[in-house]
């Protein structure tokens, strides 16, 4: 069953991530050197397999040397360039697809 924008699981996963419980992908890419945060989800598969898309982009956007880690965490801000010296607080309301 393919589910897109589910009013229930979104509100669960919002809970989770409330109290750290959800599961966010960590993309690490050293050119340029930043780490980004994408999530959250409500289970690790989930995460999983939305890596693949998110990889693509970066790949697309020129990054190189990507490193990803899909883990349980409540991450502060969402994207971190260490090259800038900056960390951004990307405001982007998650989309849910896949199996429940």
């Amino acid at each position: 069953m393919n589910i897109i924008g589910n009013p229930f699981k979104e509100f669960v996963t919002n809970i989770f991530d409330n109290l750290g419980l959800a599961w966010w992908v960590e993309i690490g890419t050293q050119n340029p050197k930043c780490t980004y945060y994408f999530g959250p989800f409500l289970n690790g598969t989930e995460a999983k397999a939305s890596v693949k898309g998110y990889v693509e982009d970066l790949e697309l956007e020129g990054a190189q040397n990507i490193i990803v880690n899909v883990k349980r965490c409540k991450p502060k801000v969402l994207t971190i360039s260490e090259d800038l010296g900056e960390w951004f607080d990307r405001k982007v309301k998650p989309v849910f697809s896949g199996q429940m």
